[in-house]
């Protein structure tokens, strides 16, 4: 495999710089050099509203007093072509006299999909597609499921002991895992959209679910499933400042009524038995804007997404300890043969402290 050209490996290294800001826009990150290879600016799209990759690179090149005029643009994603919350990037890229653009790969959204790069094509500007792509897409993996599947990619974050118990019988379960696999957990819910419970978490452990442990310049939305809408009102889910989504299944006025009182937005998404239709939930979320779904709850919510077919990606810290007896990561069986496992691919396994991180994805599941 040929190594990325240096400008393209420091485009990503800023569209990185995004991971925890730009939701639920891309993660984009743009590097411009003239033709000796020299940085003339660099940037990465800001929160949303604000300006994107583009712009970010054209403003620091205009500071540093560089001329951009037949320079090269180096982007993780294709220029937006369409007016948003900010103007077409691969226009101001045009105005501004860049000769060439290399960019990673086409931007999913069905308002651009291709057509960035077809103005810029007819403005006179050289287009390059492909260097980076594998890294880009992975870094926007929540963008692309949205924009192509109309659902987020949804992750499952699991503290288990080495036999992969989640709590000990009687639900006790602070802390299986030491400080900094908890402070990293905190991290990957600070690059999501939106954390997901369940009311038992809630009932059980009374969980802010914020992002605390970690610097963070926004808080991801909460959603908790509650078919009965058995939510004590003065949960802790209830937090100035957080949107909290609550679907349910079966209607009360009055508690519907109280739960809005303090807050909470309610959405009716009634399945078979009583329970909240998943697969309807996560088409909601993505039309509310959610990329990227981080889940943390309990065994038995765990287990109806896996065995819905709705978890893409498990993201386990597991501790050196046995517990024997406990709770499991996922209820969904039983099964009656091993060729009916959830097959699993292992995208990443590190140490965290003395915890060993998996990040583990269902086979398959990111060919969209």
């Amino acid at each position: 495999m040929n190594p990325l050209p240096p400008p393209m490996q420091q485009a990503l290294a800023c569209a990185r710089e995004a991971l925890v800001l730009s939701n639920p826009n891309p993660r984009v990150g743009c590097v411009i050099t003239d033709g000796a290879g020299r940085v003339l600016g660099q940037g990465h799209t800001q929160r949303a509203g604000g300006p994107h990759a583009e712009i970010m690179a054209l403003s620091d090149a205009a500071a540093l007093g560089h001329s951009v005029h037949g320079a090269t643009a180096w982007v993780t994603l294709e220029p937006c072509s369409h007016q948003g919350r900010t103007g077409p990037c691969c226009d101001a890229l045009a105005a501004a006299g860049i000769a060439r653009v290399v960019a990673s790969l086409a931007d999913p959204n069905p308002l651009v999909a291709g057509q960035g790069f077809q103005r810029l094509r007819a403005a006179g500007v050289a287009v390059e597609i492909g260097a980076g792509a594998a890294e880009s897409r992975e870094l926007n993996i929540g963008f692309f499921s949205r924009m192509v599947r109309k659902t987020p990619w949804v992750r499952l974050k699991i503290a288990a002991s080495l036999d992969g118990k989640t709590a000990l019988e009687n639900g006790a379960s602070q802390w299986i895992t030491a400080a900094p696999a908890r402070a990293d957990g905190h991290a990957w819910r600070a690059r999501a959209d939106a954390i997901l419970t369940g009311i038992g978490t809630v009932l059980e452990d009374d969980p802010q679910l914020d992002v605390r442990l970690v610097p963070t310049p926004r808080q991801p939305h909460l959603v908790l499933v509650d078919s009965r809408l058995e939510t004590p009102l003065e949960a802790k889910l209830f937090a100035p400042a957080r949107q909290l989504l609550i679907y349910f299944a079966v209607a009360d006025a009055a508690r519907q009524a109280a739960l809005q009182a303090r807050g909470a937005t309610l959405v009716h998404l009634p399945g078979p038995g009583g329970k909240v239709d998943l697969a309807a939930m996560l088409r909601d979320l993505a039309q509310r804007e959610v990329n990227e779904l981080h889940v943390e709850a309990g065994h038995k919510l765990n287990g109806s997404l896996v065995r819905e077919g709705l978890a893409d990606e498990f993201l386990v810290y597991l501790a050196p300890k046995l517990l024997g007896q406990g709770r499991d990561m996922a209820a969904f069986g039983p099964i009656g043969e091993l060729a009916q496992a959830v097959a699993l691919e292992f995208h990443g396994t590190d140490m965290v402290g003395g915890d060993l991180r998996i990040l583990a994805r269902v086979s398959g599941r990111d060919a969209f």
